[in-house]
């Protein structure tokens, strides 16, 4: 596992929180380029975590630091550095390179 400068997991979330509301809750630590709160793919309720990625890893760590542990909308949120798998990574950014903007689902900031 390959953990992340600029990717952060929040866990812990309030259930009516989404990627537009995580967005704007981290903006504050700098720029953010993607956030996403992950959802039940059958039910589309979410599942309580999600994840947020500045494009500069020391305003993600300034986040990290400031934010684990706080409360937000009402719930003891957990941050941590994101962990991913390095053929997980390499699938992805091969998938991505072979879609059309057209095709996007997920919102990048």
């Amino acid at each position: 596992m390959i953990i992340s400068q600029t990717k952060l997991f929040v866990g812990g979330l309030n259930w009516k929180m989404r990627g537009n509301d995580l967005k704007t809750e981290f903006s504050k630590y700098g720029e953010v380029v993607f956030a996403r709160v992950n959802l039940d793919r059958e039910t589309k309720k979410s599942k309580g975590f999600g994840f947020v990625e500045f494009q500069n890893p020391a305003d993600a760590a300034k986040a990290k630091e400031e934010m684990d542990g706080q409360e937000l909308w009402g719930r003891a949120i957990k941050v941590d550095f994101a962990k991913e798998d390095p053929a997980r990574l390499a699938a992805r950014a091969e998938y991505n390179s072979t879609r059309s903007n057209e095709e996007d689902e997920e919102v990048e900031f």
